[in-house]
């Protein structure tokens, strides 16, 4: 990708170049413009190329972050919010410049209603070190994308992962945000009430905003009782529509499955190989139940019996931690397994969604696709809601195949939109897959383009990013 296609407009010399002492005046240590800082805050797991920002604060609290856009907004800079850096679409680049608000000192718990099930926290928190935390009360937070990534990231981005069969999307467990608009302003979107009529449903549109609308600093989260048991296992199958019926079958039944992942042949290989598995190779689901030993024992047989009726093995099930725990660390390790498939060349992962009964057809469409082309690229999916990785494995230093990459990727984006899909189920859009925007939404993205400008109408909030803020890009 040119980096002419992924420029968020102009770059303001004059004003960075006033912003810059004057932030250093007012955060000293904790604002920092060496080159090593500011490479650690731009995007480099893909061929998107990474674009440095100016500068990096080190925020400790939401007054920071208003005194940082402030003066932001009166110098015309652009703001780019840093969580933990693991978004995969180039969410984090600086394509003009700017200065990079890194959250990892603000994550603190603010408030947790054990009663209400919500609590609200500073965005920079993982999810990992928000369930420690909400251990003790029986509680948890269960969107869980893999990567170990920060609330705040992961609402901007609108992540999913493994449990949003069962518990839904960030959009499904996002109750209300505070963020700093494009004026310096902190505004709160909601109240802790489960349900209002109250207005513009505003949270929902900071949701999956990827920081271009405001920049978010405390998010009020639903949470969940930590299940009694939990069972998970595996089952292979002969083919992949196998497999994908199986998951059909499952949903339509209502078995309240929690966890139901399509893992196809080379990606088991690279877990056997990189995990110290012993799978048979073959497309396989990777399950998981939630509730009471009972309904956890009978949503179990009843999944083995679509299994058998699909073709499947035999579905080998347990509660016990360790075993669920080995098995979930290998379907959360498939990047590094997929990498390590060709030591020495990179991968990058992307996504699409479809409805579930294309699942089937658009991940055989795209095995055929990668035999055909000579690549390697695994695909692993949330198979329960049509949602599906292809992690590609590539010699980033050679252009030719960088570029046969890129045409896989826009061959896949258009095959799930002609199947009704979207081109992104949960890593959102960046810049890495601007382009195939407007052949999702159409006209739609110009309405987003209007709304952009009404709240940031001097694109200072992570320019470039979702679309071009100029009409017709």
């Amino acid at each position: 990708m040119a980096l002419a296609d992924i420029r968020g407009g102009a770059r303001n010399e004059e004003g960075i170049a006033a912003a810059l002492p004057r932030l250093a005046g007012r955060f000293g240590a904790r604002f920092q413009t060496g080159e090593a800082i500011r490479a650690q805050h731009a995007h480099t797991t893909t061929y998107i190329p990474a674009q440095l920002p100016d500068g990096v604060v080190f925020v400790e609290n939401a007054e920071e972050v208003k005194a940082v856009v402030s003066l932001c907004a009166e110098l015309k800079v652009p703001v780019i919010p840093f969580g933990t850096g693991s978004s995969l679409e180039g969410q984090v680049n600086a394509p003009n410049g700017g200065i990079s608000i890194d959250f990892s000192n603000m994550k603190r718990v603010l408030e947790v209603n054990a009663e209400d099930l919500d609590c609200t926290v500073e965005p920079g928190i993982t999810r990992e070190e928000l369930n420690v935390y909400l251990r003790d009360t029986g509680l948890f937070f269960p969107i869980d994308p893999g990567a170990n990534a920060s609330i705040g990231g992961m609402t901007s981005t609108r992540a999913s992962g493994t449990n949003a069969v069962r518990y839904g999307t960030m959009k499904d467990n996002v109750l209300a945000v505070t963020a700093v608009t494009a004026t310096g302003e902190e505004i709160r979107t909601a109240r802790r009430a489960r349900k209002s009529s109250a207005g513009y449903d505003l949270t929902r549109l900071f949701v999956g905003a990827e920081g271009t609308l405001g920049v978010l600093t405390s998010i009020t989260l639903r949470l969940q009782g930590i299940p009694a048991v939990i069972a998970g296992g595996i089952c292979g199958f002969p083919t992949l529509k196998d497999a994908c019926n199986a998951v059909i079958m499952t949903i339509q039944l209502g078995i309240p499955v929690a966890r139901i992942e399509l893992v196809n042949t080379l990606q088991i290989k690279a877990c056997n190989a990189y995990s110290g598995l012993t799978l048979p190779e073959q497309p396989t689901l990777f399950v998981e139940f939630h509730g009471n030993e009972e309904s956890v024992r009978l949503q179990s047989e009843e999944f083995g019996a679509i299994a058998a009726e699909c073709g499947g093995g035999a579905f080998q099930w347990s509660s016990d931690a360790e075993e669920r725990a080995k098995l979930w660390k290998a379907r959360h390790n498939v990047y590094w397994s997929a990498k390590a498939l060709r030591p020495g060349w990179e991968a990058i992962a992307t996504d699409v969604c479809v409805p579930i009964s294309r699942l089937a057809d658009c991940v055989a469409e795209t095995e055929v696709d990668i035999e055909e082309h000579g690549l390697l690229a695994p695909i692993v999916g949330h198979a329960g809601d049509g949602n599906f990785h292809v992690s590609l494995v590539f010699d980033d230093k050679d252009p030719a195949h960088v570029a046969e990459v890129e045409a896989f990727v826009g061959r896949l984006n258009a095959r799930a939109l002609a199947m009704d899909g979207t081109c992104t189920g949960e890593h959102g859009i960046g810049q890495g897959k601007q382009g195939f925007l407007p052949g999702e939404l159409g006209g739609t993205v110009q309405l987003m383009r209007q709304i952009k400008q009404a709240l940031d109408p001097d694109n200072i909030l992570n320019p470039g990013k979702i679309f071009s803020t100029l009409s017709g890009n």
